[in-house]
């Protein structure tokens, strides 16, 4: 599973793991990603979609309707 958003575009950073005698080595960060299922009521159907916990609270504010619409604007296939 990728682990980038479809709603916030969200994608892991990368970085340094620092130990204690200052030695380096390379890591990166996940974002918190999850794969959810929302109903949208006006095409009557379920769509499952790869979102992290902003873009859970995003579709929370704003709906899945207006998501779904700038989804579909950007060119995502659902």
């Amino acid at each position: 599973m990728s682990s980038i958003c479809d709603v916030t575009g969200k994608q892991p950073s990368f970085g340094n793991n620092v130990s204690h005698s200052h030695r380096r080595t390379r890591r990166r960060w996940n974002p918190n990603v999850q794969r959810r299922r929302y109903f949208v009521p006006s095409e009557g159907r379920h769509v499952r979609l790869t979102v992290s916990t902003t873009g859970i609270k995003i579709i929370d504010r704003d709906g899945i309707e207006s998501v779904v619409a700038r989804l579909r604007a950007r060119g995502v296939k659902l």
